[in-house]
């Protein structure tokens, strides 16, 4: 099974390049981030034409997230529990078949928490909080279980290529990068990090000043495991040449390979 995921920043204005995407890998499950739809205006059918199975979490303008899967989404769960008054569209989980057992997914948006000292990023650190708290919820289930999406975090200071320039930047406070490593000493294993340790391992590049072209990059997409899913993987990789693309995404899919 090969799971991918894609902060797709406008699935609309994206389309194309997702299908493009789809037909060139067909990845089995696909997590979208930032799609910037309501449910209602996805292009569920597009997707569907592909032989995908759709969910979605839909926004009007920002946010978004969506899960596709070649097999049945079952149990979807929309939604990061734990605050009744968050209506940001930032989490949907399912489960899907991998060979004689199910694997939990989970598609995410963390938030960017910019500026920091503000409101905004009081609402990641909570966010991060409440994340952690599902996440172990969901372990307790020993099902294999992966967390995928934009995690707006640079965990260590070789996921950027000039952290000095991220040092008052949410993505790199210590509160941020401490509630990261909380998260993953549940007992996640970074697939990325398994499979491609050391430095120059980005997933972002901004649109500005020419930041591709000087692999001006940053790691903020990832892929965590729960040992039961970990035990699975066989590899891991970034496609890193949809960024060289006509009006691409700023990020770029990531994806592992699990065995069945």
């Amino acid at each position: 099974m090969i799971i991918a995921t894609w902060n797709i920043n406008g699935v609309k204005a994206r389309l194309e390049s997702a299908l493009a995407y789809l037909r060139q890998h067909s990845p089995d499950v696909v997590c979208l981030q930032e799609i910037k739809s309501v449910d209602e205006g996805f292009p569920t059918s597009a997707f569907q034409d592909l032989g995908y199975n759709v969910a979605t979490l839909g926004q009007k303008g920002f946010n978004g997230v969506a899960l596709l899967s070649k097999s049945p989404l079952e149990d979807v769960t929309r939604g990061l529990p734990g605050d009744e008054l968050d209506q940001h569209a930032r989490w949907i989980e399912a489960s899907v078949a991998l060979g004689d057992r199910m694997v939990r997914i989970v598609s995410l948006y963390l938030p960017n928490g910019n500026p920091i000292g503000t409101e905004k990023f009081a609402y990641k650190l909570a966010w991060m909080k409440r994340m952690q708290a599902r996440a172990a919820a969901l372990l307790e289930d020993e099902m294999p279980l992966v967390l995928a999406g934009d995690f707006n975090v640079i965990p260590e200071s070789e996921d950027a290529k000039r952290p000095q320039a991220w040092v008052n930047d949410a993505l790199f406070q210590p509160e941020s990068r401490a509630a990261w490593r909380s998260l993953v000493n549940l007992g996640f294993t970074d697939a990325t990090r398994a499979c491609h340790p050391g430095p120059g391992v980005y997933t972002f590049w901004d649109y500005q000043a020419g930041a591709f072209q000087k692999d001006d990059g940053i790691r903020i997409d990832h892929m965590l495991l729960s040992s039961q899913a970990a035990d699975l993987l066989r590899s891991s990789g970034i496609d890193r040449d949809t960024r060289a693309q006509e009006k691409p995404s700023d990020h770029v899919p990531v994806w592992i390979k699990l065995d069945s």
